[in-house]
């Protein structure tokens, strides 16, 4: 038996309203599903971390209040800190030479790259 495209034939009086109201129906649902589900993924972090925010925002106020109280400090004192960071970081860094060299370097052997090690036999299992 042969068929052809020309011999298909749609017939769209066979398509009944009820089902054409329930495919309507069904994507709509499954749109506002997709939807509603980005939103509350979307927004899970906000929710979790809504308190601790909260009382990020609390405890930064109480601080900010502290800070300015205790900014009291001798001209003095904030030259000496300063200088000594200064002393300790300049003491960190090496001097170099600024002279590239390169040098060939042998291969050592290496048994990860060896093909001796392969397994060309099947192992003995013993039980």
């Amino acid at each position: 038996m042969t068929w052809w495209i020309s011999d298909i034939n749609f017939d769209i009086s066979a398509i009944y309203g009820q089902g054409v109201t329930i495919a309507i129906i069904g994507y709509v649902i499954v749109f506002l599903a997709l939807v509603l589900s980005f939103a509350l993924f979307s927004n899970v972090p906000r929710i979790l971390y809504y308190r601790s925010r909260r009382e990020l925002k609390r405890n930064r106020k109480q601080q900010k209040q502290q800070v300015k109280q205790d900014i009291h400090m001798p001209a003095e004192v904030t030259a000496a800190i300063a200088t000594a960071l200064y002393l300790h970081y300049n003491e960190l860094h090496d001097p170099e030479s600024n002279i590239i060299t390169i040098e060939r370097v042998r291969k050592r052997y290496t048994p990860w790259s060896s093909k001796i090690y392969g397994l060309r036999k099947w192992p003995h299992q013993t039980f």
